[in-house]
């Protein structure tokens, strides 16, 4: 059963909370509380609703457009697979989304760059062309 109410509850505390944004750069992997899905959007686990997100794109000082990931091994146009840490993971590229800074709470790592390369050349061949 999904547990919105402690979802929300949550989310308010998060957007409550003011900190000042943490130093984030392309190819990060931060722990994000990316929330209760709906349907077929990719969730969160844990109390925190939280799941690793690649930081994409930095779109301002906080805002910040990142890809999910899931330690499920997927194929298919929408899915990359990289190896952080000794971990085999795969990128969603088709639950990338903009986030805020105030749902990301701790850095796991930065992505090699022939994987980083790997995930702009799937999510250009996904989306832009």
């Amino acid at each position: 059963m999904k547990d919105f109410v402690n979802w929300m509850k949550l989310k308010r505390k998060l957007d409550l909370y003011d900190h000042k944004p943490p130093y984030v750069s392309e190819g990060d992997i931060w722990w994000a509380s990316v929330g209760e899905n709906v349907g077929f959007e990719i969730g969160g686990k844990s109390k925190l609703f939280s799941r690793p997100v690649i930081i994409f794109k930095k779109l301002s000082h906080g805002l910040y457009f990142v890809i999910p990931t899931s330690t499920k091994h997927k194929e298919g146009s929408w899915y990359v697979s990289f190896i952080h840490k000794d971990i085999k993971a795969t990128a969603s590229l088709h639950q990338s989304r903009t986030i805020d800074y105030r749902r990301l709470y701790g850095k796991l790592g930065t992505l090699d760059d022939n994987d980083l390369e790997n995930i702009k050349t799937g999510f250009c061949n996904l989306y832009l062309k």
